[in-house]
């Protein structure tokens, strides 16, 4: 068996070469990433810069990789134009940085809050509903891009329907070097995981645009330099962002700890989701304050990352020196045409659209479909305010979770002048008054009973206020002159029932907590 990886030490030979495979990858999808977010294309070099600098030797997982991504540069478009800023300004820069500023204090308070259970909080219809749904919004905002157009339409969808309604404005050769680049980035996977087709499409992509005098969409000026420090933001902006940093800070954390919880238990290791937290927070305040946007764990360069070699935290920190090494001379990425941008983010987002499950999860589960399904129209309808489809669809798979609560199961017998009472699920402030109907019914029905019998061994939880009706209602019979009992005490009710119950009740039997 392979020594697992190590989190701490010295770099290996294998963390230099992970970290400069991915460096590779992560520039010029940086810059894809960034005019996703409506940013100009150099902004996504700051992002993936210094923070994955920042997150090494933070972060939980000795793989992840952090940077600008796909699903969080949407986050931030929405975020952004919901603001009414126009994309690609100095002001809507500015947003940018403000709200990488917000998703990175949220995520290092959740962290250091020890507030990692929240990486589960977001139920698996909301994430397939809103990522299939994004996932087809990124591809419908790229596409005419990748043929060469600028479409009119204000709306992402609505762009798609002008470009795919105006075939003759298509740009042959932007629609070449896209099916080019989509080829070797697919193929080359398919030929081998780490072979380099994003870097290959993109130097031959330069090669092309110089020698041919390519007119079509190009990247522009790249400035050279190190990135710009600074907190002059525009700070009367916060409030109007708040809501929308939160989401990208939960949202966004998804994939990163389903990068982290996969991996580590490949390796059989444990992992730290509150550690990860503030490890995407910091790396979040360092790109805020350098001028970049929102970033996040990358599914498919943390893969590279392990592939390659990685063994340590230090791979990561690997790929950051190396960006910000390239930084002088980014100004060769200027002659890159836009297309070949376009079409690296068509290639690594495509995989994430999951249509099976809208389908499929119909058969298995109504209530959590109706949740998949209002996620995933309302992500495309309300677009590109996204964020507010994400808080719908939770809000909504919470009240389906306590409708079904409510219904608990409370199945009644009479023999022999003894009532019995067993409730089935879990009994709470939501789901106790049913209990109460269901013995006041029975007690109606027999009233020459003469003991009672509650069986909690089908009751999975309850809580104060359940024991509370429990309470009162043993109150209530005792005081009608039954015999009340509880059999089968299920462990995990013992002890609320205990402090609940100390007060003595008539013919309440002795030594309850102990009876099976």
């Amino acid at each position: 068996m392979a020594p697992p990886p190590s989190k701490r030490g010295r770099p290996r030979p294998g963390d230099i070469i992970a970290g400069l495979s991915v460096a590779l990858i992560l520039v010029p999808q940086s810059l894809a990433y960034a005019e996703l977010a409506g940013l100009p294309p150099f902004v996504g070099l700051y992002a993936a810069a210094l923070p994955p600098l920042a997150a090494a030797f933070l972060a939980s997982s000795p793989y992840l990789q952090t940077g600008p991504v796909a699903m969080t540069a949407l986050l931030t478009f929405g975020a952004l134009r919901g603001l009414g800023a126009e994309p690609g300004t100095v002001e809507y820069v500015a947003l940018a940085a403000l709200l990488a500023l917000i998703v990175g204090a949220v995520r290092t308070l959740i962290g250091l809050a020890r507030g990692g259970f929240l990486a589960y909080f977001m139920s698996q219809p909301v994430l397939i509903g809103f990522t299939s749904a994004a996932a087809i919004l990124i591809l419908s905002s790229q596409f005419p891009t990748a043929v060469g157009v600028s479409a009119p339409a204000s709306r992402i969808l609505g762009k798609l329907w002008w470009t795919l309604t105006h075939v003759s404005e298509w740009d042959p050769a932007a629609v070449v070097l896209s099916l080019a680049t989509i080829g070797l980035v697919v193929g080359g996977r398919r030929l081998h995981r780490l072979f380099p087709g994003v870097l290959v499409a993109v130097i031959a992509g330069i090669l092309y645009s110089t020698v041919s005098g390519y007119d079509g969409f190009i990247v522009g000026d790249v400035p050279a330099g190190l990135p710009p420090f600074s907190l002059d933001l525009p700070w009367h902006s916060l409030p109007s962002l708040l809501v929308s940093g939160v989401v990208i800070a939960l949202v966004g954390f998804a994939e990163a700890a389903a990068i982290a919880r996969t991996f580590a238990a490949q390796d059989r290791q444990t992992w730290n989701p509150s550690r990860e937290f503030v490890s995407q927070g910091i790396a979040n305040l360092v790109s805020g304050i350098s001028g970049g946007f929102p970033v996040g764990g990358s599914f498919s360069r943390s893969s590279v990352n392990r592939l390659a070699g990685g063994k340590t935290r230090w791979s990561g920190a690997v790929t950051g020196i190396a960006v910000l090494a390239f930084l002088p001379v980014a100004g060769v990425l200027s002659p890159l045409p836009q297309a070949v941008l376009a079409a690296i983010v068509i290639s690594a987002v495509a995989r994430l659209i999951q249509l099976s499950p809208l389908w499929t999860m119909w058969s298995y589960s109504k209530p959590q479909t109706t949740v998949l399904w209002t996620t995933f129209g309302l992500t495309l309808i309300l677009s590109p305010r996204i964020e507010i489809a994400v808080i719908v669809g939770i809000g909504l798979g919470i009240l389906i979770h306590l409708w079904r609560e409510i219904k608990i199961g409370v199945q009644s017998s009479y023999d022999d002048g003894t009532l019995h009472l067993t409730p089935t699920g879990v009994l709470y402030f939501g789901s106790a008054p049913q209990l109460n109907e269901a013995l006041l019914a029975l007690l109606t029905n027999h009233p020459e009973a003469t003991a009672l019998v509650f069986d909690l061994g089908n009751l999975g939880r309850i809580d104060y206020t359940g024991a509370l009706v429990l309470k009162s209602v043993a109150a209530e019979a005792g005081a009608s002159g039954l015999e009340v009992f509880f059999e089968n005490v299920p462990p995990q009710t013992r002890r609320i029932l205990g402090r609940v119950l100390e007060q003595k009740l008539p013919g309440l039997w002795p030594g309850w907590k102990t009876r099976k």
